[in-house]
């Protein structure tokens, strides 16, 4: 273990990226702990901050956690990288305080125990596949594609250019039809976004509000086809991601 640790890791720069997913799932992990504590009235545990009555939620010291951890990533030179480990495992914590309360910074209203606060846990899984990925050695392809430089020499990147664009075009769609996992693996999965984008879209979703409205060729058969395929396939899955946030998270008021 010591040796893949050293491996993979270590020797490939991948130190402070590994302490960022550390911090962060730790910090997520004593957040949850913390909030629920609360939320059963437990009396040993200390409670919510409330200088003078305002109660300060975790977001703002994820915030300035971020923001120290930040400025010290950037002031440390690359070669201490013991050092920006550390920061980057600050900068993990803080993330994920601020992950944690991002549904009440997306409503700017405190909806943390109800429907809408799933949000912030679909945020923080979305933040810890993207990372854990990163971890593997998995590279988004506009990275792997896009390189002017190949052994010294000037490459000719421009090439690289028709197929990019050809590539967002089917992000920005699988977006639109509502698949977000889809989009956001797709970068680094290519043939999911092609999936994605042919496939038909959510019934909720912005494209089928707009391309399978009455009065669109086929629009209301793709409509009732794409609302069976969602109570057949999606349903099962929703429910199932639900009850998982729920046993790490909390359930939300009913």
């Amino acid at each position: 273990m010591a040796g893949w640790f050293s491996q993979r890791i270590v020797e490939t720069g991948r130190l402070p990226l590994f302490c960022f997913f550390a911090g962060m799932l730790v910090g997520f992990g004593f957040i949850r702990f913390s909030v629920r504590m609360i939320r059963a009235n437990v009396r040993w545990w200390p409670g919510n901050v409330t200088p003078g009555g305002l109660h300060v939620h975790h977001v703002v010291f994820g915030v300035v956690f971020m923001i120290l951890s930040g400025i010290a990533i950037l002031a440390i030179p690359d070669e201490l990288v013991g050092w920006r480990a550390i920061a980057a495992t600050w900068f993990g914590v803080g993330t994920a305080l601020v992950l944690d309360e991002f549904a009440l910074i997306l409503h700017l209203e405190d909806v943390y125990w109800t429907e809408q606060g799933r949000t912030s846990i679909d945020a923080l899984f979305a933040v810890v596949a993207v990372t854990g990925l990163l971890l593997l050695g998995v590279h988004p392809f506009l990275v792997e594609d896009f390189q002017p430089v190949v052994n010294g020499e000037p490459a000719a990147w421009w090439w690289a250019i028709p197929p990019l664009l050809l590539s967002l075009g089917f992000a920005a769609i699988t977006v639109l039809k509502g698949k977000i996992w889809t989009g956001l693996l797709g970068f680094f999965l290519p043939l999911l976004l092609i999936v994605g984008a042919i496939r038909l879209a959510r019934p909720a979703s912005p494209w089928a509000r707009w391309r399978y409205r009455p009065g669109r060729r086929r629009g209301a058969e793709k409509l009732a086809r794409a609302r069976r395929r969602e109570f057949r396939l999606r349903t099962p899955v929703v429910r199932a991601k639900d009850w998982f946030q729920d046993l790490i998270a909390g359930s939300p008021d009913r």
